[in-house]
């Protein structure tokens, strides 16, 4: 009888669950998250594997954009199961080939730990190489949003920078976003919980009222 050895599979913390923590080394020295970026939001993305053509239009991408993440006051972690070396060399050929640098650290994961930490080892898609994952976490080092993506699809820099402003925007106005909510667009705000929270939003003409459960209203 043929002996088939189960594919080992690992757990991936969820939304709201706090960041698991980690000490890594990385191109911009050793970091340990839990007092990384403190009073920061982090996005932390993980990439399969260096010098390789999607990875590297990725990479160069976050770089090109890293002042709008500094803009909305996150730190950009990046990682692959590569190692300090082949993370440098891969920095330096793409600037030298493309003038992109990239300026943020990215870990080098050859133990795969954080890998494993975070699911991001997906052996029906491979063993040895990291998924396209994005962890948003917030200052209080709390996971509030998780994008996966294969290996062979790359991500939407626009959707990222975009659920970013929305997580950020939802938490200082107390609000809901609504589909393909962008900034400037309207907001939905928290349906009434009172017959007196009803009425009173039935007599403002303020916001767009679709129905009494459902109202939006412009920011500024």
């Amino acid at each position: 009888m043929e002996n088939i050895q189960e594919k080992q599979t690992y757990s991936m913390p969820r939304i709201g669950d706090k960041a698991p923590d980690f000490t890594a080394k990385t191109t911009k020295g050793d970091i340990k998250l839990s007092n990384y970026a403190e009073g920061k939001w982090i996005v932390m993305f993980s990439h399969p594997a260096d010098f390789t053509p999607v990875c590297t239009t990725e990479m160069s991408g976050f770089a090109q954009r890293k002042s709008e993440f500094d803009a909305l006051n996150t730190e950009l972690i990046g990682l692959s199961i590569d190692s300090i070396h082949a993370h440098l060399g891969w920095v330096n050929n793409v600037k030298k080939n493309t003038g992109v640098y990239f300026d943020f650290p990215i870990i080098a994961d050859l133990d795969m730990k954080v890998s494993k930490l975070y699911g991001m080892l997906q052996p029906n898609e491979s063993e040895t190489a990291a998924v396209r994952a994005v962890f948003f976490i917030d200052p209080e080092k709390k996971i509030r949003l998780i994008m996966y993506y294969p290996l062979n699809v790359g991500r939407n820099m626009d959707e990222i920078l975009r659920a970013l402003e929305a997580l950020q925007t939802s938490d200082k106005y107390k609000v809901a976003m609504p589909l393909d909510w962008k900034k400037g667009d309207k907001v939905i705000i928290p349906p009434p919980k009172t017959l007196a929270e009803m009425e009173a939003r039935e007599a403002d003409d303020s916001i767009e009222k679709i129905d009494f459960y459902l109202a939006k209203k412009n920011l500024n």
